[in-house]
C-alpha cells in the first residue's frame, strides 16, 4: 500500500468561545483508495474536511495536524493552502445547484478553474482543457455543456460538472461531500461508477462524505464512523459492515431501509428485452420479505409500538387526532371489531384516467395514458428516474399543472370541471408534502403560522387553528411550544415533521409525498417513514409516495407503479414487483439502488452494468 498522502491526526474544530464541534479526528488518504466518513447530519464529517483546507468561516478554531505531502495545513498562511486547494485537493461540493454561478455557463466556470492553476494554455488550449475534463467526467457533449448555463442542464449533468471542475488542478486527493445526495438511483450509480472509474485510472485518494450506507458499499475501501464530532469507529468496508463494534454504527446500518436480493433474470425478448441476455445475476430471490428494522435509532424517537413494516400495521384502527370540536376523522373500518377492511370497500380517493400533461402547448406531452386508483389508507409508491413524470403525476393529482386529457378524480369530484367554491373544496382535500421543506416553509413565518395558513385560508376561526395546530405538533411528535420558532431554528427532520403537519391540517383525503426524505440521513428518514406510517394509521388517508429510493417504497407502499419517460411500464403489488419485476427498466432501477451489504452491492453494480450496456 502506498504512503498516506494526507495523515490528518488528533483534529479539533470549535467556533468562536463554544465549546469544540469536532474532537480528536484521525484518518489517513492513500493513492487508489476511498475513505468514506459517515455519520448523521450534524456529526462533523463536512466541518472536518473543510477544516483542512482552510474553507471554514474567519470564527472558526482549528487545532491538531493534517499534513498534504508532509506540509501541516492546520495554521498555514493563506497562500500556502490556495497552493493546496484544486492542484493537490479538490473539492466535490454537495449542491452543485449552489456551487455554481447561475448567471454565468458551465465553460466559463471551468475556466475560472482551469486559469488558476497556471499551465500556459492560449484560449483555445483552455477550451480544449475543458473538453477533456467534461469527457472524463463522463460527458459526451462537451460542446453543448461547456455553452449551457446550470438550470439548464439535469441534476447528473451538474455533478458531473462539478467533479469536471474539481479534476481542473490534476489534484491527487478528492473530496466528495455527498455527492449523490437527492439524485435518483441510476444517476446515482452513474456518478459512483466515474468515482470509482477516476479514483483507480487516476491513483486518486478520495475521501468520500456519505450518510448513505449503501454508497460505503459500493465504493469505499475504509470506513470512519462519526457521531456528535467525534470517531466512533474506523475499519475496512468488509470488517465493519460484517461486524460492527460500536453500538452507534449498529444502529445507522439497522436503520437503513431494506430492498431484497435481485432475482434471478432469465432471458427475455421483446420491445423491453433483449435476447441472449446473462441470466444470472449472482444474488437468490429472497424466500420471504426482508426482515423489519429495529424500533429505535440513534437520532429522532420512533413513534410507539409502531412496526417498521406494512404488515404489521392495523388499518382498522380509527384515528386518534379529531377538529376541534372533537370530532374524529373517517375511519376505515369498525375499530371494535379489529379486522382489517377489505380493499374493494374503501373508498376510492384518487383516480387518474388516461391522462396526459403537457407544460408547452406544441410540446409533446410530459406524461401521457396514465391510469392510477388509489383507495383510503393505501399508499401507492411511484417511481422512476428524473424527468420520468413522478412529480408531474403527483401535481396533476394536486391541482397544481393543467390537464389536457383524461380525468383527475380526487374524493370523488373531477377536478377538471370542478370551478369556484367546488375547486378550492376538491384542492382542500389534498395535502402535499413537497420535497425540500426549507424552501417550502417560509423563513419569515412562525412554524405554528404556516401550519395554520392553510386553515386561515379556509376560514377557520383563531380558536380552531390555535387548537388544531397543537394538535397537528402533537401528532408529527414536536412540542406544541415549538409553534413559535422559525424554520432556520430547526433540523431537517424536524422541518419535514413540520411540512407532514401543514400537509394535514385540512384533513386530506390523499396526502401526496413528494420525495419525503430526500437528503435526510438514515435516521432521521427512518423517523420520518415511521411518522408517515403512524399518521397515516390514524387518519386514513390514502398516500401517493413520489421516491427514488426503492427500499423506501419497499417500506411503505401496498402497491408500485414504474414510469419511464412519461409512461407506465410496470404496476402491481410491491412485493411482486421489487422481487420480481418483469421489465428490464424495472430491473435497472432494482439493479442501480445500492444496499448496506459489500458482497451484494458488487453482484448488484455488475447487474447494472450489463443492463446498462443492453439499454432498458
Amino acid at each position: 500500500m502506498s504512503d498516506p498522502i494526507l495523515q490528518v491526526e488528533g483534529l479539533r474544530v470549535a467556533f468562536g468561545d463554544a465549546e469544540p464541534v469536532v474532537r480528536d479526528v484521525s484518518f489517513a488518504l492513500t493513492p487508489g483508495r476511498v475513505l468514506a466518513l459517515v455519520g448523521e447530519s450534524g456529526s462533523g464529517k463536512s466541518v472536518s474536511a473543510m477544516s483542512v483546507l482552510g474553507l471554514l468561516p474567519p470564527q472558526a478554531r482549528v487545532s491538531g495536524s493534517a499534513r498534504f505531502r508532509g506540509e501541516e495545513l492546520v495554521g498555514a498562511p493563506v497562500e500556502s493552502l490556495r497552493a493546496v486547494r484544486g492542484a493537490g485537493i479538490g473539492v466535490v461540493f454537495q449542491e452543485p445547484m449552489n456551487s455554481f454561478t447561475p448567471v454565468l455557463s458551465i465553460g466559463t466556470q471551468i475556466a475560472e478553474a482551469v486559469r488558476a492553476h497556471p499551465s500556459g494554455l492560449d484560449r483555445a488550449g483552455v477550451s480544449a482543457r475543458i473538453d477533456e475534463l467534461l469527457r472524463s467526467a463522463g460527458l459526451d457533449d462537451p460542446a453543448r455543456i461547456r455553452g449551457a448555463y446550470p438550470h439548464e442542464l439535469s441534476g447528473g449533468q451538474l455533478q458531473r460538472a462539478m467533479i469536471a471542475m474539481a479534476l481542473a488542478g490534476d489534484p491527487v486527493a478528492l473530496i466528495a461531500d455527498e455527492p449523490t445526495t437527492a439524485l435518483d438511483v441510476t444517476v446515482q450509480a452513474g456518478i459512483l461508477d466515474l468515482l470509482r472509474h477516476l479514483c483507480h485510472e487516476r491513483d486518486l485518494a478520495v475521501l468520500l462524505i456519505t450518510h448513505d450506507m449503501g454508497v460505503v458499499a459500493d465504493v469505499a475501501d475504509e470506513v470512519l464512523v462519526m457521531r456528535r464530532g467525534e470517531p466512533v469507529e474506523h475499519g475496512t468496508v468488509a470488517d465493519l459492515f460484517a461486524a460492527p463494534q460500536a453500538a452507534y454504527t449498529r444502529a445507522l446500518l439497522a436503520a437503513v431501509p431494506a430492498l431484497g436480493p435481485l432475482a434471478p433474470v432469465p432471458p427475455r425478448s421483446g420491445a423491453c428485452g433483449a435476447a441472449g441476455r446473462p441470466s444470472a445475476w449472482g444474488e437468490a430471490r429472497p424466500a420471504s420479505a426482508p426482515p423489519a428494522r429495529p424500533a429505535t435509532g440513534p437520532a429522532e424517537s420512533r413513534p410507539a409500538g409502531q412496526d417498521a413494516g406494512r404488515a404489521g400495521r392495523d388499518l382498522s384502527a380509527g384515528p386518534r387526532l379529531g377538529d376541534a370540536s372533537g370530532e374524529a376523522g373517517p375511519s376505515l373500518g369498525d375499530a371494535s371489531g379489529g379486522a382489517e377492511t377489505s380493499r374493494a370497500s374503501r373508498p376510492v380517493v384518487a383516480r387518474l384516467r388516461d391522462v396526459s400533461v403537457r407544460y408547452d402547448r406544441r410540446g409533446t406531452p410530459t406524461v401521457s395514458g396514465i391510469d392510477l386508483e388509489l383507495r383510503a389508507g393505501e399508499t401507492l409508491g411511484l417511481v422512476g428516474e428524473s424527468g420520468s413524470g413522478k412529480s408531474t403525476v403527483g401535481r396533476a393529482l394536486s391541482g397544481l399543472v393543467p390537464v389536457v386529457a383524461g380525468s383527475v378524480e380526487v374524493d370523488g369530484s373531477d377536478l377538471r370541471t370542478a370551478r369556484g367554491r367546488r375547486l378550492r373544496e376538491v384542492r382542500s382535500r389534498v395535502g402535499i408534502v413537497f420535497q425540500d421543506p426549507a424552501s417550502s416553509l417560509n423563513p419569515r413565518q412562525t412554524i405554528g403560522w404556516s401550519i395554520a395558513e392553510p386553515l386561515l385560508v379556509h376560514g377557520s376561526t383563531p380558536a380552531d387553528r390555535s387548537t388544531r395546530v397543537r394538535d397537528l405538533l402533537d401528532a408529527v411528535q414536536l412540542d406544541p411550544t415549538w409553534a413559535e420558532r422559525f424554520p432556520h431554528e430547526l433540523s431537517g427532520g424536524q422541518r419535514q415533521r413540520v411540512a407532514v403537519a401543514r400537509a394535514l391540517a385540512l384533513r386530506p383525503a390523499l396526502v401526496v409525498a413528494d420525495e419525503p426524505t430526500s437528503a435526510l440521513d438514515v435516521t432521521v428518514q427512518a423517523a420520518v417513514l415511521d411518522l408517515l406510517s403512524a399518521l397515516q394509521d390514524d387518519f386514513g388517508f390514502g398516500m401517493l409516495l413520489i421516491s427514488h429510493d426503492l427500499a423506501v417504497v419497499r417500506q411503505l407502499a401496498d402497491e408500485v407503479v414504474v414510469l419511464h419517460d412519461g409512461r407506465v411500464v410496470e404496476r402491481g403489488r410491491t412485493e411482486t414487483v421489487l422481487d420480481d419485476p418483469q421489465e428490464d427498466y424495472t430491473r435497472m432501477l432494482l439493479a442501480a439502488a445500492p444496499v448496506a451489504d459489500p458482497a451484494r452491492q458488487a453482484a448488484r453494480r455488475a447487474a447494472w452494468r450489463r443492463l446498462v450496456e443492453v439499454g432498458p
